[in-house]
């Protein structure tokens, strides 16, 4: 394990492992068939293609400590903690049909009211490594996943505008949607699609992370790094070859000045919204000319983020479970 940086223990930060691309590996801002992976319809990886893993020991540092109400935002740094009680505590979200049922239109509301925009939420997962060791499946729904144990954003320069494309078309195959919206009815408008694509018009990706255990989150926390703090050469195009499609993400190359933050134990009252995309950040808008480190001030286009492992936790700490719904943004 490399230590990337000096790492110190602290009130205000600890150091974690994060995984990322080794330096050696091409940076790319569009796909070229070399790092990848192929995904089933329960949502799990086969084998990675190109992906040469680097570990580091990074200093994570404490947003409790060092922001105070509201000075970070998912509109600029790309994530933001929220006071939101669930809505329904007996929520059941190992029930498919209840998350998308009751769960969702309850996220949507949350991200309006952040961003002053319509949202629209179209997927989630559910995660837990004792879940995915055990290969739990939800009721109705996919296998539980893993942590994601990677540095990575995403979408890409291709697949953010690609999502909300298909997201005015009928759900294919692998939508979480197929099953809700009426036959041959879309997320979102023709209308919509024609004005977030236009000049002038903006759209988003903005995920809404939430523990959904009784206990505060103690293990493979989320690390969040500050979206202000990346360039382009720190990107590698990651294909998820599906059956009928080919999405991407982001995985990163580290460098120094990227800044890692996480909020420590997380509650199920704390529902955190984490940026996946911005067609009004710096790099959406130029295509990759511009990066959002050389845009400070104004909106970042996503923030890489992980789980991590947290040094310090005690060996007897809970599993993490938690959920992550993805809205659609449309301002």
């Amino acid at each position: 394990m490399e230590s990337a940086e000096p790492v110190t223990v602290g009130e205000d930060s600890r150091p974690g492992e994060l995984n990322y691309l080794d330096t050696h590996v091409e940076s790319s801002l569009f796909r070229n068939g070399k790092v990848l992976t192929r995904r089933d319809e329960d949502g799990s990886d086969a084998k990675y293609v190109g992906v040469d893993l680097k570990p580091c020991t990074l200093q994570i540092h404490n947003a409790r400590k060092l922001f105070g109400a509201r000075e970070n935002t998912c509109e600029h740094n790309g994530f933001e903690l929220l006071d939101a009680p669930l809505e329904n505590a007996s929520l059941d979200f190992l029930d498919h049909q209840q998350v998308v049922g009751k769960y969702y239109s309850e996220c949507e509301r949350l991200v309006a009211a952040a961003t002053g925009a319509q949202a629209f939420a179209f997927d989630h997962n559910i995660r837990s490594a004792a879940g995915k060791k055990s290969t739990q499946r939800i009721s109705g729904g996919q296998t539980v996943q893993g942590p994601a144990k990677i540095v990575h954003g995403d979408y890409t320069l291709y697949s953010g505008p690609q999502r909300l494309r298909d997201l005015a078309l009928p759900p294919n195959v692998n939508d979480t949607l197929r099953a809700v919206l009426p036959k041959d009815q879309s997320l979102i408008s023709s209308a919509m699609l024609e004005k977030s694509l236009a000049d002038g018009g903006r759209f988003a990706i903005i995920n809404v992370w939430r523990n959904i255990a009784e206990e505060p989150v103690q293990t493979n926390p989320m690390a969040m790094c500050d979206g202000q703090t990346v360039e382009s050469e720190d990107l590698v195009t990651f294909e998820i070859h599906y059956a009928d499609r080919i999405g991407e993400n982001y995985f990163a190359k580290h460098h120094p000045r990227h800044r890692f933050y996480y909020y420590p134990e997380m509650t199920r009252n704390e529902p955190m919204l984490l940026k996946q995309w911005d067609s009004d950040g710096g790099l959406a808008r130029s295509g990759g000319a511009v990066s959002d480190a050389s845009n400070p001030g104004g909106p970042c286009t996503f923030s890489f983020h992980s789980a991590f492992d947290d040094l310090l936790a005690p060996d007897d700490a809970p599993d993490r479970w938690s959920i992550e719904v993805r809205c659609i943004v449309i301002y």
